[in-house]
This record gives structure tokens, C-alpha cells and sequence, in this order.
């Protein structure tokens, strides 16, 4: 019998998994990082629920297959793929980051070394792993044959979101700064399935991105306190639209092949 996932308990499962992260983050208050709050350690969730339901419909084995795509390198088309997904999102930080500069604003210069840069990117690869074993290896799929590819990615984007907003609470954002912040994510989203399935399905390739996104903002000046949610917003929201653009009027560019273990209803 083929592999059904199923988004919608997906979701629920990675709220009600992520409810004692949530109130142990409102308990003891602090930030793992500047603007990560301790209730961010629920990025393990995603992966949590996507091998609770994979186990429970499947067994070890689809488990196996489900993880092993972790490394799944091996599916980019090919090499320049790499680089389009570790640089997307480091090249939008720097076009906001130079439009900031032109307009006058008084934003420092980017400083870095490059242990923190070691350390960051060691921290955000291992929580990207986390995330998209659930986002992109289980949830998106079915998601993509239900509804086709961009509206896909706008529904994967606004949970994603959603699932944020009591950590970003946490670390006193306002409704107007999440509100910029939710069109971020969602366009982040939508070009990450964009690329996803453009490079090959790759879901390592997906990992790259995250953790390149993240530590983006992170080395952003000062170690993310100027990250603007609506320039970032609408710079990303370009870059999103511009991508679902080419492929609608490119769409031979798409391969048809679903990724090993999942199977369109």
C-alpha cells in the first residue's frame, strides 16, 4: 500500500509537540541567541512529527528512507544548484544591506569572525535538518499534488509562520514587525519549493538553504538587530514571485519524479 502523508496531522501534531517548548520559553524567559528565544529549541518537532506519522503508517523502513534523504545531495541536477541554494537568501541580506547604506541609514559595517561564522553555521545546520525533514520531507508533497507547487509553498510558508509567532512574542516583537516578518517567511518558502523542485528535490539542498538563511540574519549588523521584516519582506517577496514567474511560463524546466517512499494520492 503506497505512503500517504498527511499534512494536516502533521501540523497539528507539530503544535501540540511544540506547546511545552512554548511554556518552558515563557517560564525561564532568555535568548539562546539575540532574537532566539530558549522556546526555539522546538525545532525539533518538525522532525519529531514527520517520524512519529512515517513510522506509524510505514515502519522503520520508510523511517530509514525518510532520514537518508538527509544526505540526499546526490539529486541536484547539478553542481551550480549548490551555489543558487547557499546564496539566494545571503544575497538578498546584502542588496537590503546595500539599499540601507544608499538611503543614509546609519548601519555599521558587517562583523564577523570566522569562528562565529564555523559555530553558527554548525548550530543552523543541525536545526535546518530538523525542520525540513518535516516540512519539505514529509509535508510538502502531498501538499504539491493536491494543490500545485506555489500554492504549496504559500500554505507551507503561513504554518511555518504561524508556528513562530509565540516564540518571536517571547522576544517582544510587536504585531507589525511579525506581520512584515510573516510575508519574509512565506516568500522564503515559496522560493525554497520553488528551487526544491527546480534543482531536483533535493531536500539537503532545502537544509543549505535554511541554514544559509538563518545565519544570514544572524551576521546581519548587529548580529541581526537591524534586520528590517519589511525590506527583507519585500525584497524576498520579489525573489518568490519572480521564481513561481519563470516556472509557470517554463514549466518543462519542472521534473515530474516524487521522491523515494512518498506516492501522490
Amino acid at each position: 500500500m503506497p505512503f500517504r502523508p498527511a499534512p494536516l496531522a502533521f501540523f497539528v501534531l507539530i503544535f501540540a509537540l511544540s506547546l511545552p517548548f512554548w511554556l518552558l520559553g515563557g517560564l525561564l524567559g532568555g535568548q539562546i541567541l539575540p532574537g532566539l528565544p530558549v522556546s526555539a529549541v522546538m525545532v525539533i518537532c518538525p522532525a519529531l512529527a514527520a517520524v512519529i506519522l512515517t513510522w506509524r503508517e510505514g515502519g522503520p523502513r520508510l523511517v530509514g528512507e525518510l532520514l537518508r534523504r538527509v544526505v540526499d545531495i546526490g539529486r541536484l541536477r547539478h553542481a551550480g544548484w549548490i551555489a543558487a541554494l547557499a546564496f539566494t537568501s545571503p544575497m538578498i541580506a546584502v542588496t537590503v544591506f546595500l539599499f540601507l547604506r544608499a538611503t543614509g541609514a546609519p548601519i555599521p559595517d558587517p562583523r564577523f569572525a570566522m569562528t562565529t561564522i564555523l559555530a553558527l553555521s554548525a548550530l543552523f545546520l543541525v536545526s535546518a535538518v530538523a525542520e525540513e525533514l518535516g516540512w519539505t520531507g514529509y509535508a510538502l508533497e502531498p501538499l504539491r499534488a493536491r494543490w500545485g507547487l506555489f500554492p504549496a509553498g504559500v500554505a507551507l510558508g503561513a504554518v511555518w509562520a504561524i508556528w513562530h509567532y509565540p516564540a518571536l512574542v517571547q522576544v517582544g516583537r510587536d504585531a507589525s514587525w511579525i506581520a512584515w516578518w510573516t510575508l519574509w517567511t512565506i516568500s522564503a518558502r515559496v522560493i525554497m519549493t520553488q528551487l526544491y523542485s527546480r534543482s531536483g528535490r533535493s531536500l539537503c539542498g532545502m537544509v543549505l538553504y535554511h541554514a544559509a538563511s538563518n545565519l544570514a540574519w544572524q551576521l546581519f549588523p548587529v548580529q541581526g538587530s537591524w534586520f528590517d521584516p519589511r525590506l527583507f519582506g519585500l525584497a524576498t517577496a520579489a525573489v518568490a514571485l519572480g521564481l513561481a514567474a519563470w516556472g509557470a511560463v517554463r514549466p518543462a524546466l519542472w521534473p515530474s519524479a516524487v521522491p523515494p517512499g512518498i506516492r501522490r494520492r
